[in-house]
């Protein structure tokens, strides 16, 4: 009996510590799964930041640090504030290409409206001695009729855009060396100058004009019904005529808009150079179009928006300025630049795809 009791003794006692050890046990535990709860989370978390950035973002993000490691001049405020300067003209022709491809149209003719009108605004001037500022108000009409003229031919004449803006382009183009027998005027007044030679708090104010731009093209469309009408027009122009749009005037209206601004990027690249060159804008097709198509904006028409153009922007500026400072040959830089559009093309054709099958 009594090594029984001892027995008994013992199982007592050790039933008592295993009772007195577990509510330590239980706390070490719950702590261990709080924290591996938070890291959870904290992971989680983080990670519905990152996919809630514009893809667009991220990748500039992404560019912009291998190149400040690849090259210690490329994050100085000076080559920052370059990378938009020198790219304004090409920011302002692709707030116009982004929206008419917004309503589901293309337009191959921005740089050749930038050179006609440059062309006529320095040719009125030099020429007919007419003061320069109706010379540069003639020159933006000059844009706006070659958007009337794409319009009409799209709409009126149901000639594809690719096509109707093809035609343009190549009309522009000639124009714009005929005026002067491809010759370049130079020597425009000093307030002109300094719409690219000015700055203000060390920013030079086609920076401001840039930036100015996207701010009332984004206000507009976010705010205003005529600017939404052109999701509406995009996603589907039958849909919208049945809602009551009027789907001619519309598109006729954006192409109007797409013309007007690039005469007013070619109003930048006059200033900067105090030159008006025939051939100016007209290599610059391929980045006007890299500009919104990385930036998000879908061919097929119906979506994008001006933040996200505005960060296709960045992109190819940052991209172009990168690989002048690492001394990358000229002529692999458009490879480079096609590469990012099939990039870009691509992720976001993955997203939309995911975005689906949700």
């Amino acid at each position: 009996m009594s090594t029984n009791q001892a027995a008994s003794s013992a199982g007592d006692t050790s039933r008592s510590t295993d009772m007195t050890q577990s509510p330590e046990n239980d706390s070490v535990g719950v702590a261990e799964t709080a924290r591996a709860g938070g890291a959870a989370g904290a992971w989680a978390t983080g990670l519905r930041i990152f996919r809630a950035l514009p893809g667009p973002l991220v990748g500039l993000i992404a560019v912009m640090i291998v190149l400040s490691f690849l090259s210690p001049y490329f994050l100085t405020r000076q080559n920052l504030t370059n990378i938009v300067s020198q790219n304004a003209d090409i920011g302002i022709m692709a707030v116009g290409a982004a929206l008419v491809i917004l309503i589901g149209g293309i337009d191959l003719s921005v740089g050749s409206t930038l050179a006609v009108s440059l062309m006529t605004s320095a040719w009125l001037y030099r020429a007919h001695d007419i003061p320069f500022t109706l010379c540069v108000i003639a020159g933006l009409l000059v844009g706006a009729l070659v958007g009337l003229v794409n319009g009409a031919l799209s709409t009126y004449g149901r000639i594809q855009p690719f096509v109707a803006t093809l035609a343009t382009m190549s009309a522009a183009a000639g124009l714009a060396l005929y005026l002067t027998d491809g010759n370049p005027i130079n020597g425009f007044p000093s307030w002109y100058l300094a719409i690219t030679g000015n700055e203000v708090l060390s920013i030079p104010l086609d920076v401001f004009l840039l930036v100015g731009i996207y701010v009332i093209a984004a206000f507009w469309l976010r705010y205003r019904p005529s600017g939404r009408a052109l999701y509406a027009v995009g996603g589907n122009a039958e849909v919208a005529r049945l809602s009551g749009l009027n789907v001619t005037r519309i598109k006729i209206g954006v192409y109007v808009v797409a013309g007007v601004l690039a005469a007013l990027a070619g109003t930048v690249v006059g200033s900067r150079l105090d030159s008006a060159q025939p051939t100016a804008g007209t290599a610059d097709l391929l980045n006007v179009i890299a500009v919104v198509v990385i930036g998000g904006a879908s061919l097929s028409g119906g979506s994008g928006s001006m933040l996200n153009t505005f960060i296709g922007l960045l992109i190819i500026g940052v991209l172009n300025n990168g690989m002048s400072l690492l001394n990358v040959s000229p002529n692999l830089q458009p490879v480079v630049i096609g590469a990012a559009i099939i990039v870009a093309v691509l992720t976001d054709r993955a997203s939309r795809a995911r975005e689906a099958a949700h």
